[in-house]
């Protein structure tokens, strides 16, 4: 028989009616948001304290007796905030990482409290509904084909996966193979064709696809990848079920490969083609950069995260697929007859999450509070600052190294120990935050403009600041 287990008494802080406490509780911590987000204009950018320094104050806690809430949640406030990097602030350029709108924070803390399970379309009939209108203005607004369906999913590996798995689904179905009901092995060979210089998460997407390395094609001086190479590589391999990975948006360059060349050239051999746009992908969302992406409208897949150039909260990546049949049946859950059926898909088709957070609460909270010219001012704004930062380079006698046509600016400051020596001095001061990275044989200094707040005074400061660390590392 299971024993009996005595109830704890109720704490004394909790009241029987939880009304009051939890505003309490909701509103001492809007209050730390409030402050912490007030106070990112002053506040160095790098962490101050390592993970070493805190772990120890971090794992003291469970040991302690329970605490009320509030005093939860001021304890974390504190611990936390020497360990914070200051992601979202406006002197950020480290990784290709946005800020966050206020309307998106405010959007994601109700997402939290409704705290909805949205993987199927029916059960939650508010988030359905939010998806599916934020799937028909990104349709239309990045110019995608009436039948693209779209998947929330965490990031920009996630939606790589996706939309590679719908691939691998449909090559291996046009060769007779059905991957979901027999696996890979014995399968027909899936060659994968990417650029040289594609994004690390391709060839990890395609490790837990089963794929395998892929096959690299030459790029060009800017990243691109090489058209002819790629026409010559499809044909060596004709008859084999292929996958194409392309590229809006070269991490060290920002460039865009040539999609109105290479897709023609890729469906002529049966292939299927996935661009990999994390944050170029919101090119096509302004008449100044789509032209950028022309053509990349023929491709079978896309992938972006709306974290980094749309400025809202992690996580929040996005999978695009014309073939909504390939994309249900290889991330659905349901029997393939099912797919025929005349609803829409439930969102746990489209991606490979099972449970899943209301993501588009989000992302039509802020689609509706920017509006179309909102977003195309938006990309405009970060493309601006990624030219007016090039500029101030060159004037202080960095080199640029790309031609800064999106919003990545990639720099070097003499030799590689000297580039190395502005990366440190910049860190150690702390006003900004630069990645060091190596492109094309040399150390540089990469520049990614991401953050809607970014004004030109933070560009004057952030320009300063480079100056200062270039003559420190000369010196």
């Amino acid at each position: 028989m299971w024993p009996r287990i005595r109830r704890p008494e109720r704490p004394q802080w909790a009241a029987m009616d939880e009304t009051e406490p939890t505003a309490d509780l909701l509103s001492r911590t809007r209050d730390l948001a409030v402050a912490y987000l007030a106070g990112l204009a002053s506040r160095p950018v790098p962490a101050q304290a390592s993970t070493e320094d805190l772990l120890a104050a971090f794992t003291d806690g469970l040991s302690l007796p329970g605490a009320d809430p509030v005093e939860v949640v001021d304890e974390l406030a504190r611990l936390a905030g020497p360990g914070l990097t200051a992601v979202t602030s406006p002197r950020f350029f480290g990784f290709v990482i946005g800020g966050t709108y206020p309307v998106a924070i405010a959007a994601d803390w109700l997402t939290a409290a409704w705290d909805q399970n949205v993987g199927l379309r029916g059960v939650t009939p508010a988030h359905s509904a939010a998806r599916e209108a934020v799937e028909a203005w990104l349709g239309e607004m990045l110019g995608l084909p009436g039948s693209t369906t779209m998947g929330t999913v965490t990031g920009g590996l996630m939606a790589n996966f996706t939309g590679l798995a719908a691939g691998r689904h449909s090559v291996l179905a046009d060769a007779g193979w059905d991957v979901e009901a027999r696996g890979l092995q014995g399968a027909p060979e899936v060659r994968v064709l990417v650029g040289a210089e594609r994004h690390d998460t391709i060839d990890l997407a395609l490790r837990y696809l089963g794929l395998g390395a892929p096959q690299e094609v030459p790029a060009d001086s800017q990243g691109r990848i090489i058209v002819d190479e790629l026409a010559d590589a499809l044909a060596s391999g004709t008859g084999q079920p292929t996958l194409v990975a392309l590229q809006a948006g070269n991490v060290h360059s920002g460039a865009f490969d040539d999609f109105a060349a290479a897709i023609p050239a890729a469906h002529e051999h049966g292939a299927w083609v996935h661009v990999d746009g994390a944050f170029g992908l919101w090119a096509a969302a302004s008449p100044r950069t789509r032209h950028l992406v022309a053509g990349f409208e023929q491709a079978d897949s896309w992938a972006t995260d709306a974290h980094k150039t749309l400025n809202v909260p992690y996580d929040s990546g996005l999978a695009f697929v014309a073939d909504s049949a390939a994309q249900r049946a290889a991330l659905g859950v349901h029997a393939p007859y099912l797919l025929h059926s005349a609803g829409p898909p439930d969102p746990l088709e489209l991606g490979p999450e099972f449970s899943q957070r209301g993501r588009a609460f989000v992302l039509w909270a802020t689609l509706r509070h920017l509006g179309r010219e909102g977003i195309a001012d938006l990309v405009d704004r970060l493309v601006g600052v990624a030219h007016d930062l090039a500029d101030g380079v060159r004037e202080l006698g960095g080199e640029v190294l790309n031609d800064v046509v999106y919003t990545q600016v990639c720099t070097a400051w003499g030799d590689d120990v000297t580039t190395e020596a502005v990366e440190r001095e910049l860190m150690s001061e702390g006003l900004t935050w630069m990645t060091g990275s190596a492109w094309r044989g040399r150390r540089v200094l990469r520049i990614s403009v991401s953050n809607y707040g970014t004004t030109d005074e933070d560009v004057r400061r952030v320009l300063a600041a480079l100056g200062r660390a270039y003559e420190s590392a000369r010196a």
